[in-house]
């Protein structure tokens, strides 16, 4: 029998093509590829009716080719088969459905009139016929015996290049024929009762579809086992390390809160009573502050920097923009400069003049990037806070960590998360959320309009900069696009210069140069400018108190999490603001998404919401690339298994801490997927 993991090429039922095939995806040995899992099954028990009209959900269903051909258009070129029911009822006489295939010519070589075909895909309507683009399609021959590939629940897998669909789903089966059962066990047995062998089986050829997805569940179980002991092995070594004990003296923190003009909120201080406990361990603090748009991370981020410097130490801000990084600068000099704190901006265009003052060494230090270059700039570096954690690198951030000793990490984010995710991607730090917002913030109210009238729309607009407030007209693209029909932000200033003739109208989007972009912001904050028709550039960081009206146009293009960002940069002032989202409501699922955004201003449940939505597998592409090769990420959203997954690796650290006696062999585990394999970048 085969190893498990020997050389697929000692396999005598895999041609040399199909071994070079299977290697050039990285496939070399009998389990690589049976980790190469179904993406989809087909129940060929049975076959979807042939569709009466177009929309709904995809379809598998079984007819004959009776027509092909090669179509021309003005700029397309198409592969076209038409395809009869032929086993439909005859009463109802014979369906026909049209299938395409642009670009792929080499398909006339492959499809012909007469053969039995299975498809896969969503039916719609083009120019009075029900047509498929691209569906998934399976020649259907004639087999000796029983079959894998008909009256049974059957795998489809993704495509590799060389390989038919069919030719794949035989090698998998003699795969899992000629494999040693025994061989195919993990390091570490996630579930005694439920052999890897056996998973393997029911995974590729299940009986029921219940069984395949108890069978991925047991894998996904497997791969979230191996991701909590790398999140548990590192918060013991964190853990395990030594650092300075500081937050001993309150005197600035005290004489600070005495000050302001507003008491925090109680979630603001309880996360500073958490941080203060961390400060005053004896190893180093690695705590998350996870707070919605608007909830005052940034006075947290203060007191906590105030402890560091009652403490003697230094503290540092790092932020992942110029703009945000003034933001914090002034912020600051306001708030801790008539404390007697020295507080300096570092960034690569702010070197030198007030806004880089290293006189008598500054105690709070905020920059960008431009931090981690200048070693003259820290003495004696104790409390690190990076904002907007997501922008940075692991590697950005361990440089900075490591112009200090030891020193304190707190890290924050405004991108409310899902708890099956924290525990996924955070699972090694320890958090605190702001789910409060602060007193004196104007009510918020948010509508959905579908193509509003354009003259409705100025009215609203034109009246609310009466009042002295200002407006985000918010575009998803920079420029005109040639495949996307939808208004670029260069494109609509210019209409809304000559609509609002009476008020300052500026532009910011991505490509212009950061001297460009702080000048505008500087001049929308000091209301030079009245309306900013922008990108999503604002999303991050961008403070305007007497902004209170967004009109965010498309607004299907974005995500969830993303209108809720922008939509942040309004409401920090006392007046009632405004969010219009304005779509055509044509996309799937689109209005359903934006109903969210006018429910609630809730981030965290908006968070929920979008992984209900969207699924954890999109939320992380567009969330956290770091997280983008996992095999089972619709399981994600199950705290069940994560918290299953999260004991298995406590119990495993906690009978072979070191991982050199009884689990000696997870040791590799953790050599092959290193600390950066999540990057939370």
């Amino acid at each position: 029998m085969l190893h498990a993991d020997t050389e697929l090429s000692t396999a005598d039922f895999l041609t040399g093509k199909e071994t070079q095939a299977l290697a050039a995806v990285g496939i070399g040995s009998p389990r690589q590829l049976l980790d190469h899992l179904p993406r989809r099954y087909e129940d060929r028990r049975r076959f979807d009716a042939f569709p009466a009209m177009a929309g709904g959900t995809a379809v598998c269903i079984r007819g004959t080719v009776i027509d092909t051909r090669n179509r021309f258009g003005p700029r397309v070129r198409f592969y076209e088969a038409v395809v009869s029911d032929t086993s439909g009822n005859p009463a109802m006489g014979p369906s026909t459905l049209t299938c395409r295939w642009f670009n792929m010519p080499f398909l006339s070589k492959v499809l012909a009139a007469g053969q039995e075909v299975i498809l896969h895909g969503k039916p719609k309507e083009s120019q009075g016929r029900l047509v498929i683009d691209h569906p998934d399609f399976e020649v259907i021959k004639e087999d000796s015996g029983p079959s894998i590939h008909l009256e049974r629940i059957v795998p489809i897998y993704r495509n590799i290049s060389g390989i038919p669909q069919r030719r794949l789903r035989e090698i998998q089966y003699l795969t899992l024929q000629a494999v040693d059962p025994a061989s195919l066990a993990p390091p570490y047995e996630v579930d005694p009762t439920y052999p890897a062998a056996e998973a393997y089986r029911e995974v590729h050829f299940p009986e029921s579809i219940e069984q395949s997805e108890a069978a991925r569940r047991r894998f996904a179980l497997e791969e979230f086992f191996a991701l909590q002991l790398q999140v548990v092995w590192r918060r013991a070594r964190h853990h395990a390390r030594d650092g300075r004990i500081m937050g001993k003296k309150t005197a600035l923190l005290t004489e600070f809160y005495h000050k302001l003009p507003f008491d925090l909120t109680g979630a603001q201080k309880r996360s500073i009573k958490e941080i203060i406990a961390d400060m005053r361990q004896p190893h180093p603090m690695n705590r998350l502050l996870q707070g919605d748009v608007g909830s005052g991370k940034t006075f947290v981020a203060m007191a906590a920097m105030l402890m560091a410097v009652d403490s003697g130490a230094q503290a540092a801000l790092m932020a992942p923009t110029q703009i945000l990084a003034e933001q914090h600068f002034l912020t600051f000099q306001k708030w801790l400069e008539p404390l007697g704190v020295r507080v300096a901006l570092r960034t690569a265009d702010r070197q030198e003049g007030t806004h880089l003052d290293l006189e008598g060494d500054p105690q709070i230090l905020i920059g960008t990037h431009a931090l981690l270059f200048d070693d003259a700039l820290f003495s004696d570096l104790g409390l690190i806070v990076i904002d907007e954690q997501h922008k940075f690198g692991v590697m950005q951030r361990g440089r900075l960590i490591a112009q200090g000793v030891t020193p304190d990490v707190l890290v924050m984010t405004a991108t409310p998360i899902p708890r099956t995710l924290t525990m996924t991607i955070y699972g090694d730090l320890d958090v605190s959320i702001l789910d409060e917002r602060p007193a004196g913030r104007g009510k918020m109210i948010t509508a959905l309009r579908m193509k509003p009238k354009q003259t409705d729309l100025n009215r609203f607009v034109k009246d609310q900069l009466a009042a002295g407030r200002q407006a985000y007209l918010v575009y998803p693209l920079v420029e005109e696009s040639e495949s996307l029909k939808i208004q670029s932000a260069t494109e609509a200033v210019e209409k809304w210069r000559k609509r609002l003739s009476k008020y300052e109208v500026g532009l910011l989007h991505g490509k212009l140069s950061p001297e460009e972009k702080e000048d505008i912001m500087r001049r929308f904050r000091a209301h030079e400018i009245d309306v900013l028709v922008a990108t999503s550039v604002i999303e991050v960081g961008v403070d305007v108190p007497n902004a209170n009206l967004m009109v965010i146009h498309h607004a299907e293009r974005f995500g969830l999490a993303q209108l809720h960002q922008l939509r942040g940069r309004i409401g920090r002032g006392e007046h009632t603001s405004y969010c219009i989202l304005i779509s055509d409501g044509k996309t799937e699922g689109a209005v359903d998404k934006l109903g969210v955004m006018e429910k609630t201003s809730d981030g965290f449940q908006i968070a929920e919401e979008d992984l209900r939505l969207r699924g954890p597998g999109d939320v992380l592409g567009t969330m956290q690339s770091g997280l983008g090769d996992f095999r089972f990420p619709d399981f994600l959203a199950d705290t069940v298994l994560l918290r299953e997954a999260r004991a298995l690796a406590e119990q495993v650290l906690q009978e072979d801490p070191d991982l050199s006696h009884k689990h000696r062999a997870l040791e590799a585990l953790i050599e092959k997927q290193p600390a950066p394999t999540i990057d939370r970048a």
